[in-house]
């Protein structure tokens, strides 16, 4: 069983650049659909504090979206443009940096309506300094970085899938084309916020539409799709997995984030069911919650450095003190996760 001795290797403090974290622990971006009109309140900004006073090293913001007529097909998700959302961050900026965290936004956008061949290449051109705005703004409010959702689906992972990107451009094609959009994404932020600012990319291989679904198949095939972005600019890749645990690739046991470690050398972020005996698709699928788990299978790769960093979801929308309990040994006062967590901001 997890205990405070076990666990000393995730409060670790963590530093890249500019970045300095206490610890190892990152808050999971997840959706919670709490800002009416796009604008988070008071009870946004009270609800990352929460996290922050609890000890986590970061948080990653729910995705907020840029400023596109397609980037939102959800009601009442942050937008990050704006006078009046961006106040509303500056506020949660302030809450959290004055509880002692650190944070930075998700920007996202959702994805084509359609599919990404209804995109003309000056549309798409928009559509990257929109991402490159919101970077700015970012860095004007303070934050502490940007993570660029890249994965499950969503508009940039739809150009990563030959299934959803069918285009004979110079954005689709071979795998290496597929990651033009995302690299001109990456270097437009990277423009937009200067050279020392970090830039966070979330991917993976499963989408909400297909958990079986496969970018790559090979160590190979992800080499090469991991280069264009890493000279792009990225400097932290967020390995979105649905169990952390599962080896990526038969014959290795690294799982998806040891693996673009090996390959790029750039610090990752693991994450997928932290915590929790049930892994999110049957949250999904049967609306059901999870109990929680040890993470004995989890510190012995952390200090293996086959991963740098730590990335909690619904077992820390559960319970707003998870890392200040696992770092105490209070592992009888954890609270499991239910469908009930979600329906509420605390």
């Amino acid at each position: 069983m997890t205990n405070t001795q076990t666990v000393q290797s995730l409060f670790r403090p963590f530093t890249l650049g500019k970045l300095s974290l206490s610890n190892r622990t990152v808050m999971a971006p997840m959706t919670r659909q709490k800002s009416p009109n796009g604008v988070p309140g008071p009870d946004v900004a009270a609800y990352y504090r929460r996290r922050a006073e609890n000890g986590v090293g970061l948080i990653i913001t729910e995705g907020t979206v840029i400023d596109h007529a397609d980037s939102s097909n959800q009601e009442n998700v942050p937008f990050f443009y704006g006078e009046d959302a961006l106040n509303g961050w500056a506020t949660v900026l302030s809450e959290v940096h004055e509880a002692g965290g650190k944070i930075v936004p998700q920007i996202w956008h959702m994805g084509a309506r359609g599919n990404v061949n209804e995109y003309s290449q000056d549309e798409i051109l928009g559509i990257v300094q929109e991402f490159a705005k919101a970077a700015a703004e970012a860095k004007r409010l303070g934050f502490d970085g940007i993570e660029l959702h890249g994965a499950h689906g969503y508009l940039i992972d739809q150009f990563f899938w030959e299934k959803t990107n069918q285009r004979s451009d110079r954005y689709g094609g071979s795998l290496l084309a597929r990651t033009n959009f995302a690299a001109e994404v990456v270097k437009a932020c990277r423009e937009a916020v200067g050279p020392d600012f970090p830039i966070i990319l979330r991917i993976s291989q499963w989408k909400g539409s297909d958990y079986s679904a496969k970018l790559v198949e090979t160590s190979e095939e992800l080499k090469q799709f991991l280069e264009p972005l890493v000279d792009a600019g990225v400097d932290i890749f967020h390995c979105s997995t649905r169990r952390f645990w599962e080896p990526e690739f038969e014959g290795s046991k690294l799982n998806f984030a040891g693996w673009v470690k090996h390959l790029t050398g750039k610090p990752t972020i693991t994450v997928g069911s932290v915590g929790l005996d049930g892994d999110v698709s049957t949250f999904f699928t049967k609306g059901s919650g999870a109990g929680n788990a040890s993470l004995d299978g989890l510190i012995p790769k952390l200090e293996n450095q086959e991963f740098d960093l730590v990335a909690i979801g619904r077992a820390l929308l559960a319970d707003p003190a998870w890392v200040k309990k696992i770092r105490d040994g209070n592992l009888d006062e954890l609270i499991p996760f239910t469908p009930q967590a979600l329906q509420t901001l605390y």
